[in-house]
């Protein structure tokens, strides 16, 4: 590369390659939501990457955080898009959702927005608020998007932000044998059996006493 008529190099004389844009990221951070329609309340999750089994423990971890508010709920329905690691055919998803149902003793109920339809979920909306807190900001690191999340606001508060830790392998898949043992436990409706699921929770002797 020329400037002002040198060569750019660095101390070993070797060339230094220019970026027309940012250069690449070392690490990626995908956003998560959790959106409590009527309270309003928005929890964004930070994870190394979208699977199944993120989006299972994004939902754990959010439990855990407000559960000692709504410990007298019993019931659990979730408004979701469907995209690949969360559909209603997603043998992983469907299998930690399950196991969701019996370790926090809620009844679930999946209720998912047809495709090209997402546009109707609320969280759709909290991303927009979000993107114009990093709009023109440099994300080099998790500190700088944590910082942007936590400065947002939605209904005028600010969200509960956590990161998610772990790696997490794409292509999970849960061998048809087992299947057969989650899809005995979910409650499919006779009409749209892909988008509107019901699993209950195994009753254990911890739930009793």
């Amino acid at each position: 590369m020329l400037v002002g008529g040198k060569t750019r190099t660095d101390a070993n004389g070797q060339v230094t390659k220019g970026w027309d844009h940012d250069p690449p990221a070392k690490e990626k951070q995908v956003p998560f939501g959790i959106l409590m329609v009527v309270a309003g309340a928005l929890t964004l999750l930070f994870g190394s990457r979208e699977t199944s089994d993120v989006w299972a423990d994004a939902l754990q971890m959010w439990w855990q955080h407000v559960r000692a508010f709504y410990g007298h709920i019993k019931r659990l329905v979730i408004y979701l898009d469907n995209g690949p690691k969360n559909s209603g055919r997603r043998t992983q998803f469907l299998k930690r959702m399950v196991q969701f149902a019996d370790w926090s003793g809620l009844e679930l109920r999946l209720v998912y927005y047809p495709p090209y339809h997402s546009k109707y979920n609320p969280i759709e909306r909290c991303w927009s608020a979000l993107e114009k807190k990093w709009n023109g900001v440099i994300l080099n690191c998790l500190k700088v998007i944590l910082q942007c999340a936590l400065r947002m606001t939605w209904r005028g508060h600010h969200p509960t932000v956590k990161r998610l830790h772990g790696e997490y392998p794409d292509g999970v898949r849960v061998p048809a044998k087992e299947m057969k043992e989650v899809e005995a436990r979910l409650e499919r409706s006779k009409t749209l059996p892909k988008y509107d699921i019901t699993i209950k929770p195994r009753i254990t002797e911890r739930q009793v006493n």
